[in-house]
């Protein structure tokens, strides 16, 4: 069946069933491709050169179209990471305004930020310490942050300064345990407090 022959109506027909038969459809219409992607975000792989209302579409039905669309606009990034915050993971060099709209969809998309700035990993381990994992050469303050958020965070910091250690284990003296080396004097801080306990 040649789907170009068909009307713009038959044609939106044809994708409502299968959103990827557009791809037999050479030039779709707007109408057409509009459809096509509601249907199924990822068919905006067929479309060459959607519009931005198309791609929009496409990325609320689908965050992860974005990885068939060629230099989205902000506009176009900003819905794909509030549908899905993992699909932060095609968008290249993702302003800081885009990394935190990914982080308040879903604190996990973290791990797929290159180089997050210090206001994106903050808010990252506000909302769970343990993500610090996921940050490479966390800042003091993000440290910090995670210990406050999770003690347990601490088992992620590499070298994690006297000060950061004296707060986890004030905190939880059992906190010990995910120390490497710890000093006599956080030894000593964690028997105290361990003492006090019991």
């Amino acid at each position: 069946m040649d789907y170009n022959l068909l009307s713009e109506e038959e044609q939106i027909e044809v994708v409502k069933e299968n959103s990827f038969s557009i791809k037999h459809i050479k030039e779709p219409s707007e109408k057409v491709q509009l459809e096509a992607v509601q249907q199924n975000g990822l068919s905006i792989h067929y479309i060459s050169n959607p519009s931005e209302k198309v791609q929009i579409e496409a990325v609320r039905q689908d965050g992860f179209s974005i990885e068939y669309i060629k230099d989205p606009s902000e506009k176009v990034q900003i819905e794909a990471v509030r549908q899905d915050g993992f699909s932060i993971e095609y968008i290249k060099d993702p302003s800081e305004k885009i990394q935190l709209e990914a982080i308040k969809q879903n604190r996990y998309s973290i791990r797929y930020i290159k180089e997050p700035s210090e206001k994106v990993q903050l808010e990252a381990v506000q909302q769970n310490g343990i993500l610090i994992e996921y940050i490479k050469n966390p800042s003091f303050e993000v440290q910090m942050e995670a210990v406050k958020q999770d003690g347990r965070s601490i088992q992620f910091i590499k070298n994690p300064s006297e000060e950061i250690m004296k707060f986890a284990i004030r905190n939880d003296w059992k906190l010990i345990k995910y120390l490497k080396n710890p000093s006599e004097e956080i030894k000593e801080l964690s028997e105290i407090h361990k003492n006090l306990e019991g």
